[in-house]
């Protein structure tokens, strides 16, 4: 019997020159492709209209966070605080994200300048905002928490305007998120007293801030999700690639049965028997035979994944009116912050400005300009974690170099809204209100609230003033004369 197989029909398509060749494909197998973007296209149409009407049920409150005078704690503290939000992370199964629409919710750390006036902030949801003033008041007892309004909608919604104009850009990381940035630990030294070995780096931040005039705005928002432990997978990956350890493959129950087919065929018929094995094994590399670069890069990738890790989106909006804008202080001091926690051999941050960044080159400049705008105030409005570029991964060491309360022995920044003092507890030996009663008819009866000891009381003054008046008022007789 033999088979015949016709290719007349693919010889045809073959000789047909490359346009039609192009057409005749699209008309034959294109709607498959069309097909499976729009039904791709109309999935994500639906998520994001289910998750949008979940997240309308639920509230999000704004608290301003006060520390007190003389702050000595070092970002040591809000290391800790975001350790303490780790416990808003959730597992979301299928169910809940397709027919319900939940998404793991994000906190918003905030610093903003109003015309020079700098206040630390957190956005968070109400039902997470328990434990947001614990984190807070675990490493600053004496701070003051409030619920203040969105200071967002004192300025226009809608650009272009005609007072106020905006400048606004995300910050990306520029290597692969396993490699760490710069910490605080690094900017630690010997030398000098002991409150001055710290050099803040959130002082060039908070001197942007008090330097801002009258009509100006500055807003910086960092955005954090909490998340599982996935993330660790890619760590050790990407040691592995530095090692050239290969990855460990997880064969498949096909490629299980051809194996153990090869097995049984050879156990019958030795068929490779004689053939002699060339292939060179590879050495994985040992840590001696790594280069400096390799040995540092191994150590970042180690000490970042040593430590909790959040998602992480870092924004920037400055909002002024026309006639003070000052668009070159503002982004080379916010882009001159940012690059203090460069590590070139590691990670660092930069300004991403092909998508988010307010700045336009080339064909249609001005309408491409005025999307970029609104797109990037309306995200910051939102506190949105999936506009704009997609979030990155930081540990708690790198989001609290990034945000935290300053030093006050390194950072002279008197604009910087702070509580009064501290704060003493009463002694918990005093009674409730509740607890208070009316003394019994008895304690009246000792005579203290009476008439007779007023005039007991009134005669005893008499006699001291009348012991006083007795006494001689001339000097002793043997002062000397001048």
């Amino acid at each position: 019997m033999n088979i015949v197989i016709n290719t007349s029909g693919i010889d045809k398509f073959l000789a047909l020159p490359p346009e039609l060749m192009f057409w005749s494909f699209i008309f034959n197998f294109g709607w498959i492709i069309i097909g499976i973007f729009f039904i791709y296209g109309v999935i994500q149409v639906y998520l994001f209209w289910i998750q949008n009407k979940w997240a309308d049920t639920h509230k999000n409150v704004l608290l301003a966070i006060d520390i007190p005078k003389g702050n000595e704690q070092s970002p040591k503290a809000v290391e800790n605080m975001f350790t303490y939000l780790a416990g808003a992370h959730g597992s979301i199964n299928f169910f809940e994200k397709w027919f319900e629409g939940k998404f793991q919710k994000s906190f918003s750390y905030e610093v903003v300048s109003l015309e020079g006036y700098t206040q630390f902030l957190i956005r968070t949801p109400a039902e997470f905002r328990n434990l947001i003033e614990s984190s807070v008041y675990s490493q600053y007892p004496d701070a003051e928490i409030s619920e203040v309004d969105d200071y967002t909608e004192a300025v226009p919604q809608r650009y272009p305007d005609e007072e106020y104009d905006i400048w606004g850009t995300e910050f990306m990381q520029a290597s692969s998120w396993v490699y760490p940035i710069k910490s605080y630990k690094e900017f630690e030294h010997q030398m000098g007293p002991s409150e001055t070995q710290f050099k803040d780096p959130m002082a060039a931040l908070m001197d942007l801030c008090g330097s801002l005039r009258q009509g100006e705005q500055l807003w910086f928002q960092v955005i954090v999700i909490p998340m599982g432990f996935d993330w660790i997978k890619d760590s050790e990956a990407e040691i592995n690639k530095i090692l050239g350890r290969k990855a460990k493959v997880k064969k498949g129950l096909g490629m299980q049965g051809l194996e153990a087919l090869g097995e049984a065929s050879e156990a019958i018929y030795s068929i490779w028997g004689d053939v002699e094995s060339k292939e060179k094994e590879e050495r994985a590399k040992t840590m001696m035979d790594l280069n400096p670069l390799e040995k540092r890069r191994i150590e970042g990738v180690h000490e970042k994944l040593s430590k909790l890790s959040f998602e992480a989106k870092i924004r920037v909006v400055y909002v002024a009116k026309k006639d003070v804008m000052n668009k070159a202080k503002v982004a080379n001091g916010i882009v001159g912050y940012m690059k203090q926690f460069a590590a070139l051999d590691l990670n660092n941050l930069k300004p991403d400005v092909k998508t988010t960044m307010t700045k336009t080159v080339y064909f249609a400049q001005a309408p491409r300009l005025l999307v970029k705008k609104n797109n990037i105030f309306n995200a910051y409005i939102l506190r949105s974690d999936g506009r704009g570029i997609n979030p990155g991964t930081f540990n708690i060491e790198e989001l609290a170099t990034i945000w935290h309360f300053p030093v006050e022995a390194n950072v002279k920044a008197s604009m910087v809204q702070k509580a009064p003092g501290r704060k003493a507890d009463a002694p918990s030996s005093l009674p409730l209100a509740s607890e208070l009663t009316a003394p019994p008819e008895s304690f009246f009866k000792t005579g203290i609230f009476t008439s007779n000891s007023n005039v007991n009381n009134q005669q005893q003054k008499q006699e001291i003033n009348e012991s006083l008046n007795d006494i001689n008022s001339n000097p002793p007789d043997n002062l000397p004369f001048v």
